[in-house]
């Protein structure tokens, strides 16, 4: 049996042509309208992955899946949306989402993305990720400095856990830009700069010692 797919958007034409395109793949599809039956139709029937449009009525599709993470919900959450503005993918990355898709798309690049989604999730186990005195939990998407406890946000714990699958090799921009954003920003952007300020304040906020350190014209490393 393949996996179940609920698809979230209040255009009918939409949801009319996802439905036939996934339940040609052999997918079960339920849909909703609105981000409070979405929600709802979640804790009802629980998907194993999320189609999920930002612009609804009533709670838009950002807050939808900011309130499933909330409640602990790590259900694979694909975004559809017809802005492709950077600040709003970063957003809805920030909330939660796991990866984006700008309308119109192509089918094959939906089933795709579909694909990808479900089997990162289906093979994704949890497990203790260390390096010196630095623990990720991946099941509880808790970090550790020793004893002290870390809350990462979404994109903190795929950053950290990026670093930490790959101690004392250097990543590139490029790579973790990949790996993290699944994006191709611009040169420019100075999102990857933010993040690491981010997790660097926090993994030494009791005064330890810095892991994650820049290589100047390359990227990043985690080390000693």
């Amino acid at each position: 049996m393949k996996a179940h797919i609920l698809v979230v958007d209040d255009d009918p034409r939409i949801t009319n042509l996802l439905r036939r395109i996934l339940a040609y793949e052999g997918y079960s599809v339920a849909i909703a309208a609105t981000g409070d039956e979405a929600l709802m139709r979640s804790l009802e029937h629980p998907p194993d992955l999320m189609i999920l449009d930002i612009m609804l009525p009533g709670i838009d599709g950002l807050e939808v899946v900011r309130r499933l993470r909330a409640a602990g919900d790590t259900m694979p959450v694909l975004m559809l949306t017809a802005r492709d503005a950077i600040p709003d993918r970063v957003k809805g990355f920030e909330m939660g989402a796991d990866d984006y898709l700008v309308k119109p798309f192509a089918p094959e690049e939906l089933l795709a993305r579909v694909m990808a989604l479900l089997r990162r999730s289906q093979t994704e186990r949890s497990e203790i990720l260390r390096y010196a005195d630095l623990t990720l939990d991946t099941g509880t998407r808790l970090a550790y400095r020793g004893q002290r406890e870390i809350e990462l946000s979404p994109t903190e714990y795929e950053l950290l856990a990026l670093f930490l699958r790959r101690p004392r090799q250097v990543l590139t921009r490029d790579l973790i830009m990949e790996r993290v954003w699944g994006l191709d920003f611009e040169g420019s952007s100075n999102v990857l700069e933010v993040y690491i300020g981010y997790l660097r304040s926090k993994l030494e906020a009791g005064g330890e010692p810095r892991l994650i350190h820049t290589v100047r014209g390359i990227g990043y490393v985690l080390k000693e």
